[in-house]
Order: C-alpha cells, then sequence, then structure tokens
C-alpha cells in the first residue's frame, strides 16, 4: 500500500453513533472564577521590560 491508501475492507460495515441518548455535554462554564488576581513583585518595571528583551533576544538567536 502506498503512502495515503487505505483498506477499503476497513471502512464497510461500520455503524455510525447518531443515538444523542449516549453523548455528553461538557460544562464549559461549571469552573469559572469571579474573583480577581494580584501579586506583588519586588522588580521594577524596568527590570521586568529588561527580562523581557533577553527573552525576546534568545528566541531571536
Amino acid at each position: 500500500m502506498g503512502f495515503g491508501s487505505y483498506d477499503e475492507s476497513e471502512q464497510q460495515n461500520q455503524e455510525l453513533s447518531t443515538d444523542s441518548d449516549d453523548v455528553e455535554g461538557v460544562a464549559v462554564h461549571e469552573n469559572d472564577h469571579d474573583g480577581e488576581l494580584t501579586f506583588e513583585s519586588q522588580a521594577s518595571t524596568d527590570d521586568l521590560v529588561d527580562q523581557l528583551k533577553a527573552i525576546k533576544s534568545d528566541r531571536d538567536d
């Protein structure tokens, strides 16, 4: 068999399940968070910008 080919016998007699009673949904809002996130850092804004520049220059190399 070549690349991308398939055995047609594997494609025959396959039953597709379309019974909606067996399908479970996903609760996308089950773990929503309504709080806030805060953190404190001892680094100054200039220090953080310098770190970001270093990260970006390392990625470019």
